[in-house]
């Protein structure tokens, strides 16, 4: 299994995903013309996708979705409060949240996270033996989140804001009550503190994502993670990766197989 962060933020969100033969991307928030240059910079034919699978509704993680499913024939895995905002998709595949499906021999399971989007979900995609876990876009960690993310291999994972540069950043007080309402987005000390909690030997790969350009700055994002890291003793042994995904250039591409070089690389 491996993973790119191909864009992350509040511009655009899209991540490539391979496991077990299968290739699909999470979200689409870039043009078609953008994902195709992204991709290329992995190394990756847009013509060999299998599958889009799409978190919810927002313009930044669906803009060029219907675009390249009718493009290339992909199809566009939803649920159907998300799949009403996507206009004329090459083939529509619906998912119930909470319920498991299979892309090829991909077991994925959409579960419900608090957003204020109509039936936001994040996905576990297990294959291989592996486990990655793609959540963004939440105001706050349920119990819920905590279970999936359990176990996981490799997680992208929002850590949107710093509170305090949000607070004094240039938003508007409305914007900034719904960033930080429990139906928004994640900041820096809450995605830490479930890294923290979920941390094990095998967590190899850890991509901060949807990181604001107002109120956050990766350096305050890793600073926030590694605080917690450090307090996690053996636990933490296992980790390889830890980035800040960007809405400007592709992530390379993070192979999850337990056995890839143990040295650390780190955005700081």
């Amino acid at each position: 299994m491996r993973f790119s962060v191909l864009s992350s933020g509040s511009k655009a969100n899209c991540t490539f995903v391979e496991a077990a033969g299968v290739r699909f991307l999470v979200d689409c928030g870039l043009s078609g013309k953008q994902a195709e240059a992204r991709m290329a910079e992995v190394g990756v034919d847009p013509r060999t996708l299998s599958a889009i699978l799409v978190t919810h509704e927002h313009a930044d993680h669906i803009h060029g979705v219907a675009t390249l499913s009718r493009r290339y024939g992909i199809p566009v895995y939803a649920n159907v409060g998300t799949m009403e905002r996507i206009t004329k998709p090459r083939g529509r595949e619906i998912f119930k949240t909470g319920s498991d499906f299979c892309v090829g021999k991909v077991d994925v399971t959409p579960f419900s996270i608090v957003h204020d989007a109509k039936d936001p979900v994040g996905f576990s995609i297990r294959a291989e033996g592996f486990k990655l876990v793609l959540v963004t876009d939440l105001g706050r960690v349920t119990t819920l989140v905590q279970e999936h993310t359990r176990g996981a291999n490799a997680i992208l994972l929002e850590s949107n804001h710093d509170q305090e540069m949000l607070q004094s950043c240039s938003y508007s007080w409305d914007l900034k009550q719904r960033i930080s309402s429990t139906h928004g987005h994640l900041c820096n000390e809450a995605a830490a503190q479930l890294l923290h909690e979920i941390m094990h030997p095998e967590l190899f790969h850890i991509v901060l994502g949807h990181l604001s350009e107002n109120s956050n700055t990766p350096g305050l994002a890793l600073q926030a993670t590694n605080r917690h890291l450090e307090r996690c003793g053996d636990r933490a042994t296992g980790l390889q990766t830890l980035l800040c995904g960007n809405v400007y250039e592709s992530l390379p591409c993070l192979e999850i197989d337990g056995v890839s070089s143990r040295k650390a690389v780190v955005n700081l």
